[in-house]
């Protein structure tokens, strides 16, 4: 890898064998393109479908471009270093990096709170479901969860670049995360960035619970339906929503409580690949593209351009027919 600058940083990526470099670029570039695809998809489905739109759908949206920002702060810096061997990152760089992706991840977990919120109103207090859940509501409870990840991203980036670093500033990782970069410092410096985590993740810890109780409440309601059917319907949705909350919080959890050595193990780079990358990219399969009203929708929007674009063609067609009746005569 090149050389770097005093005033920037060396990311050392997941490996130091160029073939293996390559490799894990081409894996990473496929779920890149993947969670374009995916997320792309439900935005463009949940805008232009009338009936999607519903506040679990318009939470849906905003959770897939969240992905899409959370996924591009760091995937695609990977993938360029893997494929021209080079590590270096400028210290203004890797503030904007630790920031943006801070605020993702903040803004995930309140994110996924509000979601958990908005489906236990519409299975435990359905006939107050349109009441509760208003326009109004949506707007400022998405408004609230992008306000909680930016104040958040900003407490942690100021305090983690507010620390001297010593010796070479080698992350050994392939973005600009928290722990690493606390590695790098000098003394006890980081004393208030540990603050800063330990506050939120408290507060992430009350959203866990929060979530873990809107769920309770949940299955204790879909056990009481009278339709076997409609109960398997109800669990195949909640599970594994529920499963990615888990996933995403504990692998997080993991990640910034445990010792970190000298070196990237694979326990290091298992955990920043599942809450990092595992997340975004699976998130529109889990949440969206397994439900028939989305899966619908999405045939919809591809009939609709196809209608258009054969629309489109015959319209041409006609046009040269003409402008060949004209040249005839």
């Amino acid at each position: 890898m090149a050389n770097f600058t005093t005033s920037g940083f060396l990311l050392m990526g997941l490996s130091a064998k160029p073939e293996l470099e390559i490799f894990y670029a081409c894996l990473f570039l496929l779920l890149y393109l993947l969670a374009l695809a995916g997320n792309m998809l439900i935005i463009t489905t949940t805008s232009l479908d009338d009936s999607l739109q519903s506040p679990m759908y318009f939470f849906l949206r905003h959770l897939s471009f969240l992905d899409l920002c959370y996924i591009s702060v760091t995937v695609p810096r990977l993938i360029y270093n893997s494929f021209m061997h080079r590590g270096d990152i400028s210290y203004w760089e890797c503030v904007f990096q630790c920031f943006v992706f801070m605020l993702c991840a903040v803004t995930e977990v309140s994110m996924l709170t509000l979601m958990s919120y908005d489906r236990y109103v519409a299975i435990c207090l359905p006939l107050h479901y349109e009441i509760i859940m208003n326009v109004r509501t949506c707007v400022q409870g998405v408004v609230g969860v992008w306000v909680s990840g930016a104040i958040s991203g900003a407490m942690h980036t100021a305090a983690t670049f507010s620390i001297r670093f010593c010796g070479p500033r080698i992350i050994q990782l392939f973005f600009c995360d928290v722990p690493q970069i606390l590695k790098l410092s000098c003394s006890n410096d980081y004393i208030s960035e540990i603050g800063v985590i330990v506050f939120l993740g408290f507060v992430t810890f009350l959203c866990l619970v929060f979530i873990g109780f809107s769920y309770m409440q949940i299955f204790s309601s879909v056990l009481r339906m009278p339709s076997a059917e409609g109960r398997a319907k109800a669990f195949s949705t909640c599970l594994p929503h529920l499963a990615v909350v888990i996933l995403f919080l504990s692998t997080g959890f993991f990640e910034y409580l445990k010792s970190h050595s000298d070196s990237p193990t694979v326990s290091d780079i298992f955990l920043t690949f599942m809450y990092a990358v595992v997340p975004p990219t699976f998130n529109p399969m889990i949440y969206s593209l397994r439900n028939k009203a989305v899966k619908s929708a999405v045939r919809n929007v591809f009939n609709r351009k196809k209608s258009y674009l054969c629309r489109w063609h015959l319209c041409i067609l006609c046009r040269e027919r003409t402008l060949n009746s004209i040249g005839q005569s």
